[in-house]
């Protein structure tokens, strides 16, 4: 069995064949989903899904750093509720992306505070989004006792230079398309470098399709092609690499 760690099957991308998307992954031998918010709104459908497939999917429920100017103190509160929900597994997505700056700088750096806490306050592990801000999470994670829990990197696909103390701290970090991109060998190098009972699969779907996909909506069947090109650079077959990745989601997830 895979598991897709990061998925957005709640967006609108999905609308009309939603039901297909998780028949064809369980199809594919991709047996667990799990369902990312950015916002409150699609957190809520997080779980409405993680309800409707009990089992199969999960979710997640956050405030993406794009998103991080809502997060006022009445967000924080239904945030905390839409987290004891059933089937939810993680605080995210949240964190900072310096790249696309969409939200004031301060604000993404309070919301991302306000979350760690959230996810220690509530035992659950922590989904990061990290673009073009490695030195500043690995700070907002240490000023905000994020590490004290469990903590992904969601799609850890550049700067390989700044894995490793990630990892000293505890980190597990997620792998997804631009592992199968030809050119993308900072993927690549980050996946050597990081333990083997640290990797997570995901698609980010709908975004990110793996190469015999790319230029079409991702979803998450489309996960068995990231675990053959993981399969590669670890030098071993499928199903070993799938058995590990999956027992590395069971631990961080805290699945039976």
């Amino acid at each position: 069995m895979l598991v897709d760690t990061h998925t957005h099957l709640q967006f609108e991308a999905y609308a009309a064949d939603r039901a297909a998307v998780v028949q064809r992954a369980v199809a594919a031998g991709v047996g667990r989903l799990v369902v990312i918010g950015c916002d409150l709104a699609s957190s809520a459908l997080a779980v409405e899904l993680a309800a409707a497939w009990p089992g199969t999917v999960w979710a997640a429920v956050g405030v993406h750093p794009h998103e991080a100017a809502s997060l006022d103190a009445a967000a924080l509160t239904a945030l905390r509720e839409l987290a004891q929900r059933p089937g939810v597994v993680a605080i995210g997505e949240c964190g900072l992306d310096w790249f696309r700056d969409r939200c004031p700088r301060p604000a993404q750096l309070a919301a991302f505070t306000a979350q760690q806490q959230l996810a220690v306050e509530l035992g659950l592990p922590l989904v990061v989004h990290c673009r073009e801000a490695h030195d500043d999470v690995y700070a907002a994670l240490r000023a905000g006792n994020g590490f004290a829990t469990r903590v992904v990197l969601h799609c850890y696909t550049t700067r390989p230079q700044t894995v490793a103390r990630f990892v000293d701290a505890g980190c597990y970090v997620g792998t997804d398309g631009p592992l199968t991109y030809p050119r993308a060998e900072d993927a690549r190098e980050v996946v050597r470098l990081v333990p083997r009972d640290r990797l997570l699969l995901e698609t980010d779907c709908p975004f990110l399709a793996p190469q015999p996909y790319r230029g079409q909506r991702c979803e998450p069947a489309h996960l068995v092609a990231v675990n053959a090109a993981l399969a590669t650079v670890w030098g071993c077959d499928e199903a070993a690499a799938a058995a590990q990745t999956t027992a590395n989601a069971a631990a961080f997830f805290g699945w039976e």
